[in-house]
This record gives structure tokens, C-alpha cells and sequence, in this order.
């Protein structure tokens, strides 16, 4: 899952930046609106989810969110807002936000408002992933096969996830590349096919004659279903 931090206030987007990496998220950081509001209209479809300040210099998050959505971006946002009020709350809903957290809050509080928004019907995906006889469930974190655990590291369950909700549709190594590293990772590092390699030492089964996995000779990979 690939996260937008949009935040001016440094110490508090490194320390959430760092705390999402760690439980396996690739993400994103900008403290500066223009940047940010551009960032989201460009890559919509980049990004899983956007947590967004309130009171951020320049444009603010109220504004970055009622315009992006007059644009039809439906990723989810979350505003981070020093401001408790019922009244702020109403008016950040009725702007677009999915929900809003009220500063100082615990990282964990974090992790679990974007379960939940994530979990809300809308256009996401089922809660738990299946294709053929894997399950892939993002909220767990676990991974079965035939009803097996399978043990995968951070970086090989993030790109299982992005291949699991894009079943049959080849997907080029940039796309991955950008969706499970950083923004601006190389696109000729050879760091994706070695995890990929790895992704079917554990779950390709090779007596199929119809791989799980398929290598697109000059775009990049497929999940077949």
C-alpha cells in the first residue's frame, strides 16, 4: 500500500513516515501544498491513501481536499487538524475528507483510522485478496497458500498485494516500481526482479503448466488468475 504524507511540520511527517515503513507501507512525504496538491491530480492512481494536514502554509488542507475531489479523485484522505471542533469536523466531511484525526495523536491511532477508511465500501477491494488458492489479507498482514502461512518479507507482501488487486492486467516495472519503493527509486535497478524471483521460489507452483506469475517481455510482470 502506497501512502501520501502531506506535512509541513517535519519532525512529526518523519517520525510517521518512518513508523509506516516499518510496518511494510511505501511513502510518500511533501510539506509543500503546491507541490502536494499537484502531486495528487498527476498521480491519482498512485496512492492508496493520503493523510493531510489542516493547516498548512499556502493552500491548506481544507482547500487541497475540496479541490482535488471538484476534480474527481476518489483516494481516500484523512486531514491531520490541531483544530477539535464539531463544527471543523462537519465542515472537513462535507469537503471530502474520509475522516480526520485531532492532533497530538498516537501512531497507532493512525494505523487504525487507515485500516478502517480502507475497509469502507467504496471502489476498494474486498478486505481479504484472493486469486487461485492464495489469500492475502492487508489488515492481518498474512499470507496463505492452500491454506498454508507463508512467510514473506515487507517488500515481497506490499508487491503481492499491488499484483493481487490487479489480477490479469500486465503491469509495467515502472508502475511497480513507483507503487512499492519510493517516487523516484530507478527504474533500472534490478532490485524487482530479484524479488520477484523470490515471490515464486514461495508461491509459483511449478507442475502448473499456467505460471502464477508471467514476465512481459519488455513491460514487466503479470499475476494470472
Amino acid at each position: 500500500m502506497r501512502i501520501l504524507i502531506v506535512e509541513d511540520e517535519a519532525k512529526l511527517a518523519e517520525a510517521l513516515k518512518k513508523g509506516l515503513e516499518l510496518k511494510g507501507y511505501t511513502v510518500d512525504w511533501l510539506d509543500d501544498s503546491e507541490k502536494a496538491r499537484t502531486r495528487i491530480l498527476l498521480y491519482r492512481e498512485e496512492y492508496d491513501l493520503i493523510l493531510l494536514d489542516l493547516m498548512l502554509p499556502g493552500i491548506d488542507g481544507a482547500t487541497i481536499c475540496k479541490e482535488v475531489r471538484a476534480e474527481g479523485v476518489t483516494t481516500p484522505i484523512i486531514i491531520l487538524t490541531a483544530r477539535d471542533e464539531t463544527e471543523q469536523k462537519v465542515n472537513l466531511l462535507n469537503l471530502g475528507a474520509d475522516d480526520y484525526i485531532a492532533k497530538p495523536f498516537s501512531f497507532d491511532e493512525v494505523v487504525a483510522r487507515m485500516n478502517a477508511v480502507m475497509r469502507r465500501p467504496s471502489e476498494t477491494l474486498p478486505t481479504t485478496l484472493k486469486v487461485r488458492d492464495i489469500e492475502l489479507d492487508p489488515g492481518k498482514h498474512t499470507v496463505t497458500k492452500s491454506g498454508e502461512p507463508v512467510a514473506l518479507t515487507l517488500k515481497e507482501f506490499s508487491l503481492l498485494e499491488f499484483f493481487m488487486r490487479h489480477p490479469n492486467e500486465a503491469l509495467k516495472r515502472e508502475q511497480v516500481l513507483d507503487h512499492v519503493w519510493s517516487f523516484d527509486f530507478p527504474a533500472f535497478s534490478n532490485v524487482l526482479d530479484v524479488h520477484m524471483k523470490n515471490l515464486r521460489k514461495k508461491l509459483d507452483d511449478y507442475a502448473n503448466a499456467d505460471p502464477l506469475f508471467e514476465t512481459i517481455r519488455g513491460i514487466g510482470y503479470r499475476l494470472n488468475g
